[in-house]
């Protein structure tokens, strides 16, 4: 069965998974949470093949999930954005990062990759954080984070990798 079948079945799972049911589109969507706009960024953040890269955006921009903003006119160039609709996906991306906390092999004493903070209530956002029932749709803009060393090392690395393989200076 491919993705454009299961896009019509009865079953919502199923035309959710349609949409976003694959490691990389996930991905995508916490690079821009993250605030990672550009595709050459996207492609160093992810590791994905600038053809996946682009087929996952277009898919996503046709969904509704993102949108693409103009950035440059010469060359044209865009950076993309989550819509209102791409947001409303913000806690099931919480909820994964939770499950990752709590089973991902992390020891209870490990830093967390980002610290984050419910700017609302003050709380730390960690593995047990329940959203608070105000009524109100959980969104990644109703919190700070800050991204520790050791991921920004990571994140940091792998930009370098990136440029350096496509003979891009610093």
């Amino acid at each position: 069965m491919s993705w454009d079948d299961v896009s019509d079945t009865e079953c919502p799972i199923a035309r959710a998974c349609s949409v976003v049911g694959d490691r990389w589109t996930l991905l995508i969507l916490r690079e821009l949470i993250m605030g990672t706009r550009r595709f050459d960024d996207l492609q160093a953040q992810t590791g994905m093949s600038s053809h996946l890269l682009s087929t996952r955006l277009k898919r996503l921009e046709k969904d509704g999930v993102v949108e693409r903003r103009l950035y440059s006119e010469r060359p044209p160039r865009y950076e993309y954005r989550r819509t209102d609709k791409g947001k409303e996906l913000d806690p099931v991306i919480l909820l994964l990062r939770q499950w990752g906390m709590k089973y991902g092999g992390f020891g209870a004493k490990d830093e967390p990759a980002a610290h984050m903070i419910h700017k609302k209530t003050g709380k730390v956002i960690d593995a047990d954080w329940r959203m608070p029932s105000t009524g109100k749709k959980f969104t990644f803009d109703d919190t700070r984070s800050t991204i520790s060393k050791r991921w920004t090392k990571e994140r940091e690395a792998r930009r370098t990798a990136f440029r350096a393989a496509k003979g891009l200076s610093e």
